[in-house]
């Protein structure tokens, strides 16, 4: 596959999780059990994507493959740095 024109769907259940599927296919070919993990799909975008095309985390030849193969890309948000996950702990000591 050298082009692709994708539609994007957002996840409503899973904060920066996209959903990129062939838009003649539709979400036909998402498993089930991925779906319900997903959530109700919310439609972000419709792109064109070919071979050369650079997406912020992935690029258009590798998203090609794998939606010819499996029949989407599931984008994940990226892994948290430990330091910013200490802003979300609550403090035991009283240390200032």
């Amino acid at each position: 596959m050298q082009k692709c024109i994708c539609e994007v769907f957002k996840s409503t259940r899973k904060e920066e999780t996209y959903l990129y599927v062939n838009k003649q296919e539709g979400l036909a070919r998402v498993p089930s059990a991925l779906l319900e993990h997903f959530g109700t799909p919310v439609s972000a975008m419709t792109l064109l994507i070919t071979e050369n095309k650079m997406l912020a985390r992935v690029q258009g030849k590798d998203l090609l493959a794998k939606i010819e193969q499996d029949g989407y890309y599931l984008q994940l948000p990226p892994p948290r740095e430990v330091y910013l996950l200490d802003l979300y702990r609550t403090p035991v000591e009283g240390r200032y």
